[in-house]
Order: structure tokens, then C-alpha cells, then sequence
């Protein structure tokens, strides 16, 4: 069996992930924090969910601390590292900037070195679409500029892809950056706007909509993320500089005004909406070209909005009994 590192296993990308890659003959290393950035329980019930797998190893750590990771590392001898650990969210980074410098930066340092000093065929790292900013050239494509980023957030993640490429070009590790469009989905995460939205509508509060309602977002749902990267492990870089970056989106941008219509009717009940201007650290509008993964891969995500909502609507009701 291949070895594989998942670090942010209890978040919401590397729970799937960990499920979905649980049905292959991989022998799976988890690590987490379970840091408290949203609620701590959801992610305990994650894990608790995974802890079930046979093929599944959970380690507590960060990937801030060097010394821990260097000896799991060496102790484990992974064939591949998917890094999906991270400070998220875009307008947190405006409130605690230092939190995304400590896990976004220098715990990506602390990844690469691992897979300097204990070679891997391929690491594969969560990038974003917010590295793109307020570009008007549409559809994102991963050749277009991306060089100013209107967040903190969108910055580390920029970096890392400039870290991974120094790296790639140095010590000729295999690396595959992905760049997400916002991703949805059953066991979400409360700091997104679907789950919140979901949450303030079924309870009756009043939901914020910025920018007037008048943002579009590429909407991807999570299992076409976790199938992705599946795809990607084996298509390893080449070359001298053995360095790849891929959006990962639904490649079909809905207005947000569109997605709350949605919601309401799957929930059964009308919004309560206060309209608001643009906040900062934002954007107008997301689109993935994702002709470079259909390339390599031959998958394209293509999960309708209206069948992934309900999924997550339905995960939602069944999981806060409401």
C-alpha cells in the first residue's frame, strides 16, 4: 500500500478527501489542530467518522511545529503529501493577520522541507481562487497574472505557490498546486456563506448580502474537489522544474442573488435579507477555466448547484436535527 499524508484531515476538504481516498488500496496518515477558528465539535464529529476507516492513522499536530512533523516524516516515509492544512477564510485575515503568517506560511515552509529532507513522488497543496483578485479576465485561466491579491489571505496562498515553485526548481520535488472555487457541501464549514445563510434562514434572522447581491461565485461541490485531486496523485510534474498549478471549479458561475433563491426554496422558507456594500478583502466575481484539468485528467467537476445544496440542506437538517 502507498503511503499518503492528509494534513488538515478534520477540516472540511480533508474529511472527504480522507473518505474518498479511503476506497483505494492508500495506507492514510491524518493530521489536524482541531483548532477552534469554527466550531470544534464539528470537526471532533468529522474525525470520529474517520477514525472508523480501516486504512486511516490520525495524528494531533500542526504543521507549525518542525520538529513534529520532521519526525512523523521520517518515522513514516509518505509516498505522497496533500497539504490541505491552512488558516482560512478571506476576511478573517483582516482581523488576525498573524495567524495566517504562522500556519500559511510558515507552515508550508515546514511542509516543503519535509519533502526535501524525506523525498515524495508528489505533493499536492490547496491553493486559491482568491489569488486571482478582482481580474477581469474571464474565465480564470492559471496563466493569467496573479500578482495582486486583495487580501492577506489571497497573498499567503500566492506565496505558496511561488514557495513551491523555488522548491520545485531547486530540489526537483514534484509539486501540484490547486486552486479552489468556493467549495460546498455536506460537513461544510460555518464561516461560509451557504452555511450561514442556511443557518440564519431556517432560524429566521436576517442573512447579509453584499455587494447587493450582485457577486458571482463558481460554486464547486465538494465531492468533485475530493475526485480532482484523486485524479491528480499520479499525474506527477516533469521536467526541470517539475511544478503544476490547476483551478479546480464548476466552470459555471452563479449570481449570489440566484444561489439565496435557490436555498429558500429548498429550505421551504424566504430569506430575511439586509443588503450591504462590498466588504473588503472581496471580489466580484469567480470563474475557473478548467480546460488543464480536463487535460490531465479527463474530469471536469460538474455538480449542478441545485443537486448540491440539497445535499448540503438536507446533511444540514438531518445533522442540527432542525
Amino acid at each position: 500500500m502507498e503511503k499518503i499524508l492528509i494534513t488538515g484531515t478534520a477540516g472540511f476538504v480533508g474529511f472527504h478527501l480522507t473518505q474518498e481516498l479511503s476506497k483505494y488500496n492508500f495506507d492514510i496518515v491524518g493530521i489536524d489542530t482541531i483548532n477552534a477558528y469554527y466550531d470544534v465539535n464539528l470537526k471532533l464529529d468529522r474525525l470520529q467518522q474517520l477514525k472508523s476507516l480501516s486504512n486511516f492513522r490520525f495524528y494531533t499536530m500542526s504543521i507549525c511545529d518542525k520538529d513534529a512533523l520532521d519526525d512523523l516524516f521520517k518515522k513514516e516515509k509518505f509516498d505522497y503529501v496533500i497539504n490541505l492544512a491552512a488558516q482560512a477564510g478571506v476576511r478573517y485575515s483582516i482581523e488576525k493577520p498573524y495567524k495566517y503568517i504562522d500556519s500559511n506560511l510558515i507552515g508550508f515552509i515546514n511542509i516543503l522541507e519535509a519533502c526535501r529532507n524525506y523525498p515524495v513522488k508528489h505533493l499536492i497543496y490547496a491553493s486559491s481562487s482568491s489569488v486571482y483578485g478582482n481580474s477581469d479576465q474571464i474565465p480564470f485561466s492559471t496563466e493569467n497574472k496573479t500578482d495582486e491579491p486583495v487580501s492577506l489571505y489571497a497573498a499567503t496562498k500566492k506565496a505558496n505557490e511561488v514557495m513551491a515553485h523555488s522548491y520545485s526548481n531547486l530540489y526537483k520535488i514534484p509539486t501540484s498546486g490547486l486552486r479552489f472555487f468556493t467549495v460546498y457541501g455536506p460537513w461544510g464549514r460555518p464561516d461560509m456563506a451557504y452555511f450561514s445563510f442556511t443557518k440564519n434562514i431556517i432560524e429566521g434572522n436576517t442573512i447579509k448580502v453584499f455587494n447587493h447581491g450582485k457577486m458571482k461565485r463558481d460554486f464547486t461541490f465538494v465531492d468533485d474537489i475530493t475526485k480532482a485531486i484523486k485524479e491528480l496523485i499520479y499525474v506527477i510534474p516533469q521536467g526541470e522544474t517539475p511544478y503544476e498549478l490547476y483551478n479546480i471549479g464548476n466552470h459555471n458561475p452563479v449570481e449570489l442573488g440566484y444561489f439565496i433563491e435557490t436555498l429558500e426554496k429548498l429550505i421551504g422558507k424566504e430569506a430575511n435579507k439586509e443588503y450591504l456594500p462590498m466588504q473588503k478583502g472581496d471580489v466580484v466575481a469567480t470563474y475557473a477555466d478548467t480546460e488543464q484539468l480536463r487535460n490531465a485528467t479527463g474530469f471536469n467537476p460538474n455538480t449542478p448547484l441545485e443537486e448540491g445544496l440539497k445535499r448540503f440542506v438536507d446533511w444540514y437538517r438531518e445533522y442540527y436535527n432542525c
